[in-house]
């Protein structure tokens, strides 16, 4: 159960798949004893094992109490309370077994930045997108272009983010990710020495601000990369350790030091992963460091006006820090955006209080197997029905769906390099519902394994890009820009098709949010085929203006089905213009 916009509650019950042929929900207001309302739930959806059953409830009082009636396929009815399953229903007297929704608090709610909606997110490397200040080069840094090693240098700055504010520009972004600019030893800067300044082979904490205010006059947004879970190892505090040992002031702002003096070599301290010795893990719950590094996440929005952050190792720092951490952000900037770093399910991060979304690594798991034939088209219509319920609705227009980042592979490489299943993954991408964020490079076909391969120079070389992947990625930006309600409208599945290879869905500007950002007779209808054969097929459509947002061309529609040819690794986006 959860509250929306307005007066009114989602609830969504969740059953054994084939199980319930009807669930109703009786509620009514907690203090009043009079007549409950009854509203059916609908089946949404179903995977491999669980069918959703959901329904939208006008509650004009903020509170309810209720209780489910279930009737299964062989008519049999039951009752689902507070106290299980029952063949009768809860008593009135004291509703003693009900459910209770005590009080819909406005502050509880989960509540989005409306800039988010209908954005796309754009991530850059700063030392591999472009250099435009060659005199702050770290020294030894490797020609542009040539592959990297873990510990090479390129020379990329915000100089050339600034330079090149174009391209993610004309691609349709509306904000830019920046992996860590502060001052670190490293070339990926998530060995923080320094939070309070901008790595000098980066440029200047001015050159920061000048960055965010032309992103902004061009109509994009940045986000910083905050590194809370640890340090590095030149950082003032830990440096203090390694001096002063158990007489620091600072000895407690670390984790686990097993005894002193503290030995780098020897790494007797907790670190990030396993014994990572410039990364010395940090004691958020200390009062002292848990107020520096909020006022670090303030400092930056205040002070170069930047629009949130994107917060490294999040599900290893304690739940109580981010409530802080948020608190000290929304006060600096009611709508700045914040998104951890959790590559699994994220539940327990987004309850409102903490972030407004995650890196959405469960759903690139489901394209990577369902593009490279691990998963069948229906297998995978499953996967990504599972996932689509994981969280509640106010949470899915924000999540950070993904087809790689500076963590992965590159999404080509992926996909053996072949270039039809690169377009459909960013079809995949672009028309699914939350926040894409697409990975600098990958818009334009460049390929690369694991870091340190995934991190290689952007390609400016326009000779080298593939154009029809690129058209793919500004077409369909330009579509979710026209079209924002792609971040939180319904996702219904027409074919799964898996003796042919056919997947098809439609997006549609209704469901559970439409309370909150209003519905229309909008729909995009999207199909793939990862057959090897060209295949026909027809679409139920409910409209015949529709247009091939990829090829432009206008789509026959004859007695509500549109009729399509698609060949073997071919996708088609239809829609209105």
């Amino acid at each position: 159960m959860q509250p929306l916009a307005g007066e009114h509650f989602y609830v969504r019950l969740v059953a054994e798949k084939g199980d319930l042929a009807s669930v109703h929900c009786h509620y009514a207001d907690k203090y009043e004893s009079g007549v409950e309302t009854e509203v059916a739930l609908r089946r949404e959806a179903s995977d491999e094992v669980r069918d959703y059953w959901t329904a939208v409830l006008p509650v004009p009082t903020k509170r309810l109490r209720y209780f489910f009636r279930l009737t299964g396929q062989d008519a049999a009815v039951c009752y689902l309370s507070e106290h299980g399953l029952s063949s009768t229903p809860p008593e009135r007297r004291h509703y003693a077994g009900y459910f209770f929704y005590p009080y819909d608090t406005p502050i509880d709610r989960i509540r989005l930045p409306e800039w988010v909606l209908g954005a796309t997110f754009y991530l850059i490397f700063p030392d591999r997108f472009a250099n435009g200040d060659r005199a702050s080069d770290p020294e030894n840094s490797r020609p542009w272009g040539e592959k990297p090693t873990p510990r090479s240098f390129f020379g990329g700055d915000l100089a050339g983010i600034r330079q090149r504010l174009s391209w993610p520009r004309d691609l349709g972004v509306g904000c830019l990710y920046l992996t860590p600019v502060f001052t670190a030893p490293s070339n990926h800067k998530y060995d923080p020495a320094d939070y309070e300044n901008v790595d000098p082979h980066f440029g200047t904490n001015q050159g920061l601000k000048v960055l965010t205010r032309e992103a902004h006059d061009a109509g994009m947004r940045v986000l910083l990369d905050g590194v809370f879970n640890h340090s590095g190892h030149e950082w003032f505090a830990f440096r203090d350790v390694r001096e002063h040992g158990a007489d620091s002031r600072y000895k407690d702002w670390f984790f686990k030091i097993d005894s002193f003096p503290v030995d780098v070599a020897a790494v007797n301290y907790e670190t990030f992963a396993n014994r990572v010795r410039n990364h010395p893990k940090l004691n958020t719950a200390n009062p002292e460091l848990r107020d520096y590094l909020c006022g670090i996440g303030e400092k930056w929005i205040r002070e170069a006006d930047v629009d949130g952050w994107r917060l490294d190792v999040a599900n290893e720092v304690d739940h109580r820090f981010w409530r802080s951490f948020r608190d000290r952000v929304k006060a600096a900037k009611a709508d700045a955006f914040i998104v951890g770093e959790v590559w699994h399910d994220a539940i327990r991060w987004l309850d409102g209080a903490q972030f407004d979304s995650v890196m959405h690594y469960p759903w690139r798991d489901a394209v990577l197997k369902y593009l490279n034939r691990e998963a069948s088209p229906s297998a995978f219509a499953a996967w990504t029905t599972r996932i689509r319920h994981l969280y509640e609705p106010a949470v899915e227009p924000g999540l950070w769906h993904l087809l790689g980042s500076h963590d992965t592979a590159r999404i080509r490489t992926e996909l053996g390099g072949d270039r039809a299943r690169a377009r459909q993954a960013a079809v995949l991408l672009l028309t699914a519902s939350g926040a894409p964020l697409v990975y600098y490079g990958d818009e334009i076909g460049m390929e690369g394994d694991d870091d340190p391969d995934c991190r290689r120079c952007m390609e400016w070389d326009e000779a080298k890009h593939d154009r029809e992947l690129l058209a793919t990625h500004r077409a369909l930006i330009a579509l979710r820009r026209r079209k924002p309600w792609l971040s939180w409208g319904a996702f219904e599945d027409l074919i799964a098709d898996d003796e042919r290879g056919i997947y098809a869905y439609r997006r549609r500007a209704r469901g559970p949010l439409e309370v909150a950002y209003g519905a229309s007779d909008d729909a995009v209808y999207v199909a793939l085929n990862t057959g090897d054969d060209a295949v026909d097929l027809r679409l139920p459509v409910e409209r015949t203006d529709l247009v091939d947002a990829l090829s432009g061309r206008a789509v026959e529609v004859s007695r509500g089905q549109a009729r399509l040819s698609l060949d073997g690794g071919g996708a088609a986006v239809l829609a209105r213009q």
